[in-house]
């Protein structure tokens, strides 16, 4: 019988206000209105993700936009009371209501599972009804109930997570896709060098069985024929091609304009932003997305990238575009994502002063300099104030472009996100400590987890070379002297023209990379001169790698609340990540770690999880340090199968000693705690042509009613529409 509670968010979810006050009232103008602009491109681009979430999630958006426009929340309140819901089912469809809104979908945008009302579906309808009842198109909004509340609520095996084929739902492929079709198209697109980020895959069988026809749809204002900038002149159209291991050939046709309404109000808000740029490498950044997002050029947006890398220190931070690549099953494609923040200036001064001791801190890590890049290319890394982040999810921390090319050889941008971590990350309950550790992680759990995000991406995802050979056979390593860490022999593996670090690790990317920056940091943290820099002494820098290892371990405990054991997928890539450094450093052995099973205060089965911090040194860190050297060495040769082995074995949740995961699954999801959901404010700008800020309570009431307010006009509802209509044909599931 499944487990509902896994799938609904209860009313006790907390809901934080990502507070921005204070540094957008400290922006000029000029700065507020380029700010304003670029975060209504963000929100516009961020409904995109509900297209790539769920066939089901732009009518859910429609319905609910319909619904909660209608009239105060008071007043729906009121009506639902009087119709014969309790308070309590009311206050569910809220927390719905805002689980959706803050996950853009209804999949959880952090474990991939599906997110279901917590009330009966009748007095769901029943609120609709009463919302119906004021409004003048009551049919339209009956109608629309009756064409997604059955998909809202259907739980079968299929729809419980997302995935490929009979293992979840995608929308990055119409339905009729598998794992073998994404490597068909894969093959292709690494043959047109052509990247997936941006793309969608149908596939129709055509003339027979043996004909098999995909269509790549790439994502752009412009539709129709055309030249895609800077990719090969035929690329739109039609191309043969001959799979490896396939006796016939099949067909691609390679189109544009995906989302493409949506996608011009991005590049139309990006335009007007430029007027209120502070640089010349500003505009020049706007410019390239601008082409990016009309042409569907995905070489645009790596020249945005460029300037945006270019563009250092800036008092309004932004990026956008199709970023992270963790919700296709395939790995390949990625999510819409658009952030605005403003830099705090005194905790960027602490990353100021990480960026300059990187050098002497890259040297602490365990692979030769060989593996490291020739030039650490000193990024930007910055504290920002969230103001805008369109998209799934927040995270506390970013390093961009996720272009490897780029970030190898020209640079990149850590950024990590201030009032997230202040507001997100304090947990009221502190489950599977001892009372002891329950206090001390009280206290140090955001500096500590402040130090950890540096770590991680200035010198995690910034750290490690791949070897390569361009077009004309030249190598980026010396293939004569560098060994081979493991075997001790010559190099025999690397990316050839064409592979990128996604498209040969695919399904294994995300994670393997989360845990290889997971494992930099708890390795660095226990350096005195990494501590020193986030202003941690002697004194209490022992209990900031104490709490630093022991979040990290309990973390991998927490991590089995993403694994799926009907299909045996891990749904979330960093819990993956760090469920396989807590298995590291459980067969370090030696005591280091300890899962203890135990009755609870409410007298029902618990887990304690203990970390022997006298042995961090002597034990954990030769322990991460061989794997983090072995995850380094598999990246950096491209060597797939023997990465994949590794990662795989530790990412196992089935048992083969102690302790018991599947037993301990069963406790973690008994206590698990929801995540927090954030309120965002709004901008708008007056008839004096000032730019406002609207400030929101912290309720999934007040949640819903900046989305209300955010996208007022009924223009975007019907751009929803025919997008939600127009898509239907690829999502026919059985």
């Amino acid at each position: 019988m499944t487990d509902l509670s896994q799938y609904t968010f209860p009313n006790s979810t907390g809901v934080c206000l990502l507070d921005c006050k204070t540094a957008f009232k400290n922006l000029t103008d000029k700065e507020k209105k380029y700010a304003h602009y670029i975060s209504q491109a963000s929100w516009y681009g961020g409904l995109i993700v509900l297209v790539q979430t769920s066939p089901e999630s732009p009518g859910i958006f429609l319905l609910l936009q319909k619904v909660f426009r209608s009239q105060p929340i008071d007043d729906l309140r009121k009506l639902s009371l009087e119709k014969g819901l309790t308070e309590d089912e009311f206050d569910a469809l809220l927390t719905y209501a805002a689980a959706f809104y803050s996950n853009a979908g209804n999949y959880k945008s952090f474990g991939d599972s599906k997110i279901i009302p917590n009330l009966p579906k009748d007095k769901f309808e029943t609120v609709v009804f009463c919302s119906a009842a004021a409004q003048s198109n009551s049919d339209e909004v009956k109608k629309l109930w009756n064409s997604v509340s059955d998909r809202m609520y259907l739980l079968g095996d299929r729809e419980k997570e997302l995935g490929f084929g009979e293992k979840g739902i995608t929308t990055y492929y119409s339905s009729n896709c598998d794992l073998q079709d994404a490597e068909v198209a894969q093959e292709f697109l690494t043959q047109m060098n052509l990247s997936a980020y941006n793309t969608r895959l149908f596939k129709k069988e055509a003339c027979g069985s043996n004909n098999v026809e995909y269509e790549v749809c790439l994502a752009s204002a412009q539709t129709g024929a055309g030249q895609v900038p800077g990719c090969c002149d035929n690329l739109l159209g039609s191309h043969q091609f001959n799979p490896k291991g396939r006796a016939s050939p099949v067909t691609f046709h390679v189109t544009r304009g995906d989302y493409s309404k949506l996608m011009a109000l991005v590049s139309e808000n990006l335009e007007k932003a430029k007027e209120f740029a502070s640089n010349e490498v500003e505009v020049q950044m706007l410019d390239e997305y601008i082409k990016s997002f009309n042409t569907g050029s995905l070489p645009a947006h790596k020249d945005g990238s460029r300037f945006w890398i270019k563009n250092k220190g800036p008092v309004v931070e932004s990026y956008i575009g199709f970023i992270e690549s963790y919700r296709d099953p395939f790995g390949v494609r990625g999510e819409f994502e658009g952030f605005v923040a403003v830099v705090n200036k005194e905790m960027s001064a602490k990353f100021g002063k990480l960026v300059e001791n990187a050098e002497h801190l890259l040297a602490l890590l365990p692979w030769p300099a060989s593996y490291e890049k020739d030039t650490f290319l000193r990024p930007d890394f910055t504290s920002l104030d969230v103001l805008t982040f369109g998209g799934s999810g927040i995270p506390a921390g970013i390093n961009i472009p996720n272009y490897n090319e780029i970030r190898q050889d020209e640079g990149f941008k850590n950024v990590s996100l201030g009032n997230v971590l202040t507001a997100g990350y304090k947990e009221s309950k502190v489950t599977f400590l001892n009372d002891q550790d329950k206090e001390l992680y009280t206290k140090l759990k955001v500096p500590s987890f402040e130090v950890q995000v540096g770590l991680h991406e200035l010198l995690g995802h910034g750290s490690g070379k791949l070897f390569t050979q361009d077009e004309n056979g030249k190598f980026n390593f010396d293939i004569n002297s560098v060994k081979h860490t493991e075997t001790g022999n010559k190099i025999t593996s690397w990316y050839k023209p064409g592979e990128t670090w996604d498209s040969k690790f695919s399904t294994v990317a995300s994670t393997y990379e989360e845990c290889r920056a997971e494992c930099v940091g708890i390795y660095l943290c226990l350096s005195t001169d990494a501590l020193r820099i986030f202003g941690h002494e002697e004194e209490d820098g022992d209990d900031i790698v104490y709490i630093n290892w022991l979040n990290m371990v309990r973390a991998g405990l927490l991590a089995l609340e993403f694994y799926s054991p009907e299909t045996g997928q891990w749904r979330q890539a960093h819990m993956n990540a760090r469920f396989v450094i807590l298995r590291v450093l459980l067969e370090a052995g030696e005591g280091l770690v300890t899962i203890k099973k135990i009755t609870g205060e409410d007298g029902n089965p618990d887990c304690v999880v203990i970390l022997d911090r006298s042995k961090i040194i002597s034990v954990g860190k030769p322990a991460i340090g061989d794997f983090l050297r072995k995850l380094q060495i598999y990246k950096a040769t491209a060597d797939v199968i023997e990465g994949k082995k590794m990662y795989d074995y530790y990412s196992d949740v089935h048992d083969r000693d102690e302790p018991h995961f599947v037993t301990l699954r069963e406790i973690v999801l008994a206590r698990k705690q929801p995540r927090k959901m954030f309120v965002q404010h709004n901008t708008t700008v007056q008839e004096d042509g000032s730019v406002t800020l609207k400030d929101y309570e912290a309720t999934s009431a007040s949640l819903i009613q900046s989305w209300i307010d955010r996208f007022p006009s009924t223009n975007v509802d019907e751009i929803l529409e025919e997008l939600w209509q127009k898509d239907e044909q690829h999502f026919v599931y059985p």
